[in-house]
């Protein structure tokens, strides 16, 4: 038996991941346990889960795998900060630091903090890590890759193909030209956290008009027919400054950055619409190039700019490519996977199955459970009020109560690996109730009116919905809510009639299907309203001591736990509702 660790950590999102004899163990993410959102530290409670997981200790993995390598990310840093000295003194004294005492020395590092591991450390590149976690866990056996995101060592985007169990990665992106940097940047300006707040941009375009691409593209990026580009870097600050871009940026849109706690207005969405406008556009000629190149009828793709699930829905619906796989855990928690998977497939030259009946990600419900018995236990040490029900009763009274307009919090399974709630740590809904979505926004979430939600869908009714072109069991495509139906279901239809579909089948998710279908049952609607299981800046919920806490904290007025089901009505008034911040 082999056991590969992978592990990524320092920038965002750290995350580990475990591989037994080539199948995923077990894949976390550190903001889980720390409920730090995107928590970037070493992630030393993800990689106890996993062994706890895989039933093992340390000393029992074979190999120990960083998902990029450290010298060259810092070579680049420098050579950086040499050419543009003397500017970017400030952000470099900021940094060196942080690299001279752990990020420079990851093997030593990871040698004193994986107390027992005797084995050795090895080290994959960033995209290499990318590539391999959209390719191998992959249902395809020989497909084009696409990875793209903010920059790893030197590279920002790779174009690739992969066969059988091995890929190669042909061409690159080098820094500082990024499609990650550009689209953040934006994020930036528009007032919204970097490395986090990019997918708000996403939900603002479709309230704005495109009116800025122009000046975008004949100023800030000149993109070429391959879909490569070249970034005006007078209108940027990222490689030596302290922020995303520089005073010039302001200057060619006429509006100072906009301060996170001043209202939206018609410019921030005009501008958000043509940024997202010209990201799809990069990413379709790259895709139709990468289509030429390769001749693949099959395209996988990883790295942040793959959550942008509107391009990805465009790139199904308007390139040659007749199947595409993105891997739910697409930013840099990802990266652990994929880096677990080199090693296993590359590294060691093992073989992957000859005949795929779908992907190996398992529905990425890759995290920790907990146990009738623990959930009791707390229950009843809170003193809260619950009711134990059948593995039937379960589903039809969390339909029954859906259908009255209720909100529950759905807490059953392992927790999902990746940004979004599959079923498994989910607030769900009824989606055809006009006030639904500003009602789970304002009392629930506490975010901001202007975001969607996603609908989750009985994959064999998917088409009587929505325009997805293809099954989206990962929440990672935006496709057209049919117009005969959007009346019908008004808390998932965005503003631009889109939707960011999740298709659920009785496979991939057995439990989160037989609430959907008992919801239809009762109601002959085949979706629900799916969102995460966390309020604004807090990491969905891993435990149900977090899933009781958001429930009481918040206007949901059912929490599921497994077969625990809990009213809020009925509940003790020890934890008070309040806002995020409390």
């Amino acid at each position: 038996m082999t056991r590969i660790l992978g592990i990524s950590a320092f920038y965002h999102d750290s995350a580990a991941a475990l591989i037994t004899d080539g199948q995923i163990t077990a894949a976390l993410q550190e903001e889980r346990f720390s409920r730090i959102k995107h928590d970037s530290e070493f992630p030393a409670r993800a990689i106890q889960a996993c062994l706890d997981l895989g039933g093992c200790t340390i000393s029992d993995i074979d190999y120990v795998v960083f998902y990029e390598k450290p010298f060259s990310k810092f070579e680049r840093l420098l050579e950086t900060y040499l050419l543009n000295s003397p500017r970017g003194l400030a952000s470099y004294l900021k940094s060196i630091p942080s690299w001279m005492k752990d990020k420079l020395w990851i093997k030593d590092f990871l040698s004193k903090k994986l107390d027992g591991y005797r084995g050795p450390v090895l080290f994959a590149e960033h995209h290499q890590s990318h590539a391999a976690s959209a390719f191998f866990p992959s249902p395809f056996l020989s497909a084009a890759i696409l990875t793209a995101d903010g920059v790893g060592e030197w590279t920002t985007s790779t174009l690739g193909q992969g066969k059988n169990n091995n890929f190669t990665l042909e061409l690159e992106q080098e820094f500082p030209d990024s499609l990650g940097l550009f689209y953040t940047s934006f994020t930036y300006y528009l007032g919204f956290k970097v490395n986090s707040g990019e997918y708000k941009v996403m939900g603002l375009a479709p309230y704005g008009n495109p009116v800025y691409t122009d000046i975008i593209e004949r100023e800030i990026i000149d993109i070429r027919p391959d879909g490569s580009f070249a970034l005006n870097q007078k209108y940027f600050n990222y490689q030596v400054g302290l922020e995303m871009i520089s005073s010039r940026f302001s200057s060619l849109f006429g509006h100072p950055p906009r301060n996170s706690r001043h209202p939206l207005l018609a410019f921030h969405k005009d501008v958000a619409a043509s940024v997202q406008k010209v990201t799809e556009k990069v990413m379709l000629l790259t895709a139709r190039f990468l289509h030429e190149k390769t001749g693949e009828e099959n395209l996988c793709m990883a790295g942040g700019i793959a959550l942008n699930c509107v391009a990805n829905g465009r790139i199904l619906r308007e390139t040659p490519f007749r199947n595409i796989w993105i891997q739910p855990a697409a930013g840099d928690a990802g990266g652990a996977l994929g880096a677990a998977l080199a090693i296993w497939y590359q590294h060691l030259g093992n073989k992957r199955p000859g005949n795929l009946s779908g992907d190996s990600q398992q529905g990425s419900l890759l995290g920790t459970y907990y146990r009738p018995e623990e959930i009791r236990s707390f229950l009843m040490e809170q003193g809260a009020v619950f009711h134990e029900l059948d593995d039937v009763s379960v589903f039809t009274k969390t339909a029954e109560k859906l259908v009255a307009g209720s909100v529950t919090g759905w807490f059953r399974g392992r927790m999902e690996y990746g940004p979004r709630a599959l079923g498994n740590r989910s607030i769900i809904a009824d989606p055809r109730r006009e006030g639904m979505l500003d009602e789970v926004n304002l009392k629930i979430k506490y975010r901001e009116s202007f975001r969607p939600f996603a609908p989750a869908v009985l994959e064999e009714d998917a088409e009587q919905y929505f325009t997805t072109g293809a099954a989206s069991p990962y929440m990672l495509l935006v496709g057209e809510v049919l117009p005969h139906r959007r009346k019908e279901i008004p808390a998932i239809t965005h503003v631009d009639g889109s939707a960011r579909v999740q298709t659920v089948s009785e496979s991939g998710n057995r439990d989160f299907y037989r609430l959907i279908s008992a919801f239809k049952k009762e109601t002959g609607c085949s979706v629900l309203l799916n969102t995460s299981f966390n309020v604004r800046g807090e990491p969905i919920v891993e435990s149900p001591a977090q899933a009781y806490r958001c429930f009481m904290r918040t206007g949901m007025d059912n929490l599921v736990i497994e077969n625990f089901f809990l009213e809020k009505s009925e509940q003790p008034d020890g934890i008070r509702k309040t806002g995020p911040q409390d």
